[in-house]
C-alpha cells in the first residue's frame, strides 16, 4: 500500500511554498492498479492531470466532508470529463450520497461556475460513508470514523497489505477530550495523518482570537493522540494557509517533544507501507 499527498492545506489553497505545498486536502492510497482518492481539494488537479494519460480508469473517492475546502477542486479533476472513467463517490454520513451530489452539484452551478456536472462524460456512483460500516473496495478495507467538526467530519481507516493508514482532517481534539470511539478505532495504526491547523497559543487565544470551537486540533494535542492509540508514524496534517515552510516544521520539531515519529504532511510526499 502506498499513500500519497497531493494536497495538505486547510481552508483555503496558499501560495508556492517550496517544502510543504499549498493545495487543499488531496491524498491518494493505492495498492496495486486499485486506488482511492480522499478527498477533492485543489490538489486533486494535478493528481488528475496525472491520470489521465491512463485508460479506463476505475476510481473510488472518499470525502470527509463537503466544506470547500475538500470539494474544490472536483471540477478540475481531468479524468471526471472523460467517458471511459468510472467514479465510485462516497460522502460522509447517513445521507452522504445525496449530499455529496448536492453538493458537487451546486459548486458547478452558476455565479460559480460555468459549466454543470451533468457535463462531466464519467459515469458517477454516489454511496454513503457511515461510521462504523465497513467499505471494502478491491484490496482495501476502509472503515468511516465520526470526528468532532461543525457539521460533521468521516475519518478513514484503510487497511490493506497488512497495513493501515488512518486519515483525520478536519478534527478538533484535546489531549483530554479524545472520544473513546475514536481512540480505539485508531488503536496501533502504522501511519496517521491528522489535523493540526493550530499552534497551543492559537487555540487557547494568548496569539489572537481563540480558535476553540472552530474544528481543527493544535500540533501537541495531535502528537498527544498518536502516543496514545500507539501509532507508528505521524504526519501532521490541514496546516493553516498563512503558516510558511519554516513555521510548520518548527511545529513539528515541537510536536517530537511528546510523539517522536512526528513530521509535517508535504504536497510529493509518496510513502509505501511494505508487506509484513
Amino acid at each position: 500500500m502506498q499513500v500519497r499527498f497531493w494536497g495538505v492545506r486547510g481552508s483555503v489553497a496558499s501560495g508556492d511554498l517550496s517544502r510543504i505545498g499549498g493545495n487543499t486536502s488531496c491524498v491518494e492510497v493505492t495498492s496495486g492498479k486499485h486506488r482511492l482518492i480522499l478527498d477533492a481539494g485543489t490538489g486533486a488537479r494535478a493528481l488528475g492531470d496525472v491520470l489521465k494519460a491512463e485508460r479506463e480508469l476505475k476510481l473510488t473517492f472518499l470525502f470527509s466532508h463537503l466544506h470547500w475546502d475538500h470539494v474544490q477542486g472536483f471540477p478540475f479533476f481531468a479524468p471526471a470529463w472523460r467517458p471511459d472513467c468510472d467514479l465510485t463517490m462516497f460522502g460522509p454520513g447517513a445521507d452522504g450520497a445525496e449530499a455529496l451530489e448536492r453538493a458537487l452539484t451546486r459548486q458547478m452551478e452558476g455565479p460559480a461556475f460555468p459549466v454543470p456536472l451533468t457535463a462531466m462524460g464519467s459515469r458517477r456512483i454516489f454511496a454513503s460513508a457511515r461510521a462504523g460500516e465497513v467499505i471494502e473496495e478491491g484490496p482495501f478495507v476502509i472503515t468511516p470514523l465520526d470526528l468532532p467538526h461543525p457539521q460533521g467530519c468521516v475519518g478513514y481507516r484503510i487497511e490493506a497489505d497488512g497495513h493501515s493508514f488512518a486519515y483525520c482532517t478536519d478534527v478538533e481534539i484535546t489531549a483530554t477530550s479524545i472520544p473513546r470511539a475514536l481512540n480505539a478505532s485508531l488503536a496501533g495504526v502504522d501511519l496517521l495523518a491528522l489535523d493540526a491547523q493550530y499552534t497551543r497559543p492559537e487555540y487557547d487565544g494568548t496569539a489572537g482570537p481563540s480558535r476553540r470551537g472552530w474544528g481543527h486540533s493544535t500540533n501537541l494535542d495531535a502528537a498527544h493522540l498518536a502516543r496514545q492509540v500507539g501509532a507508528e508514524r505521524l504526519l501532521l496534517f490541514h496546516h493553516d494557509p498563512g503558516r510558511d515552510d519554516d513555521a510548520v516544521e518548527a511545529m513539528a520539531a515541537e510536536a517530537r517533544t511528546i510523539f517522536s515519529h512526528a513530521e509535517p504532511a508535504r504536497e510529493g510526499l509518496a510513502l509505501t507501507l511494505e508487506h509484513r
